[in-house]
């Protein structure tokens, strides 16, 4: 059977919460294998993450308080795609936003899905090159915590085999690009 979008029948809608970044659901069912249920769902717009690798080599990541889990986390700059926006204008302003660096240089890695048991949230990613230093960066949201870190590969695949606190959507990026980066 050939993969592709199979939808479930929306039974009945019990629950919606419209947020700031994503909206929530929870809806009775009835699934391709004619299961029926009610099941929670995360509804976001989508994310766009860079993965800056510098003329030496080097990446570029953001080290990054995130409250949900109440530490800081090693990541590519990234951002939610905003209503009407092309992935990678997304993240060539998040990137700025978060790095202060700008590339010249943009290739699609691919995209994939975040977290499909809760959400329906892609991530799109890119590797980013050509970069430059940029005199004025834009100023960071002001909820972002932000550390900006160069890292050889090896450095990075070291923090995530040792355990280091890595999101998700970064480590499937690095496995992306890896076999680019000579």
């Amino acid at each position: 059977m050939p993969l592709g979008r199979e939808l479930p029948q929306l039974l009945k809608e019990r629950l919606f919460y419209k947020g700031r970044k994503f909206n929530f659901e929870v809806n009775r069912l009835r699934l391709p294998n004619k299961s029926e249920g009610e099941w929670e769902c995360i509804r976001h717009p989508g994310g766009a993450l860079a993965v800056p690798v510098t003329s030496e080599g080097k990446l570029i990541l953001v080290r990054q308080y995130r409250f949900a889990v109440g530490t800081r986390v090693l990541e590519f700059p990234a951002g939610t795609v905003e209503v009407n926006e092309d992935p990678l204008e997304t993240v060539k302003r998040e990137i700025q936003e978060e790095t202060g660096y700008s590339a010249k240089k943009w290739q699609k890695l691919g995209e994939f899905f975040l977290a499909p048991g809760y959400s329906d949230e892609i991530i799109y990613a890119f590797i980013a090159q050509d970069l430059e230093k940029l005199e004025k960066p834009p100023a960071q949201d002001d909820d972002e915590d932000i550390e900006v870190l160069l890292w050889s590969p090896e450095q990075l695949e070291k923090a995530i085999l040792e355990g280091e606190f890595v999101d998700s959507k970064s480590i499937s990026s690095f496995f992306l690009v890896r076999s680019l980066l000579g």
